[in-house]
């Protein structure tokens, strides 16, 4: 069954979002000590993140804020500033407003880019592609093979290898954390790629996923999504969604695998 957009079903992924991102860093946040500097602050249906020890936009974000909170923005923006960071916001089509940009644009702010939200039913009756090169196997990964998750990760985003055992640490801490499953995906033996997969009030989310370069173009990307479809169809999720660049290779995937774009939201940030 296709889904059809509403404005309720883009706050709806939206909030799938926040859902999403607020377990991540809450439970980074457990950790003893709180070593990353995890911040998490409400303003009315706005959440500002802020990772002291993680600097760039990925987790240094506002998600949810509205044309109705125009009155909370200075206040969000003192909170970054005061720990001296930009405010990154992520802001939807659904909440846009000419005021809310006019006000971001007379307080520096300008849009650096755009963001893409998938989504697709997965009803009992979603069908989903047979194809899989025998040569890639994917498994959930074990407690001791987070350094793998750590190496692949950074390899895939072009990481340095000195934050291998911080991602591997930020990660293994939600291993048995019921939301989240990590699968490890390998050619012919050899670690290749690695995908997340995220599931609350029946919407299952592709949280992140990275392929080590050489291994890059020959399916790897495109069997993680459809394991993990798989996995939330067999745990009766209804609907699937996940974000990625405009026009990536991760986009054709996720419409191959039959998902459809939702929306593009706008990434705002200071000058």
């Amino acid at each position: 069954m296709s889904l059809i957009l509403t404005e309720e079903l883009a706050r709806r992924i939206e909030q799938s979002e926040i859902e999403l991102l607020e377990s991540r860093l809450t439970g980074v946040q457990s950790i003893e000590g709180n070593p990353m500097g995890v911040e998490i602050k409400k303003f009315g249906d706005a959440v500002a993140y802020y990772v002291k020890n993680i600097p760039g936009p990925s987790f240094n974000n506002v998600k949810g804020v509205s044309a109705n909170q125009l009155d909370e923005i200075d206040t969000i923006l003192d909170f970054y500033h005061e720990r001296e960071i930009p405010a990154n916001f992520e802001i939807t089509p659904a909440h846009c407003s000419v005021e809310l940009f006019k006000l971001l644009s007379e307080r520096g702010y300008f849009q650096r880019g755009f963001r893409t939200a998938l989504c697709a039913s997965i009803a009992d009756d979603f069908i989903l592609s047979a194809e899989q090169d025998t040569s890639i196997s994917i498994r959930e990964f074990e407690d001791d093979e987070f350094a793998i998750f750590g190496q692949i990760y950074t390899k895939g985003f072009n990481m340095p290898s000195s934050l291998i055992d911080f991602v591997a640490q930020n990660n293994r801490v939600l291993h048995h954390n019921e939301h989240w499953t990590f699968y490890l995906a390998r050619v012919k033996g050899e670690p290749a790629g690695i995908g997340v997969l995220f599931e609350k009030d029946g919407i299952a989310t592709l949280a992140a996923s990275a392929t080590i370069p050489e291994y890059r173009n020959k399916g790897v990307h495109s069997a993680l999504i459809a394991k993990r479809l798989q996995h939330a169809q067999q745990n009766h999720c209804h609907m699937i969604v996940g974000q990625t660049a405009y026009g990536s290779g991760s986009l054709r995937n996720m419409e191959r695998a039959g998902m459809k774009i939702a929306y593009t939201k706008a990434i705002w940030t200071k000058l």
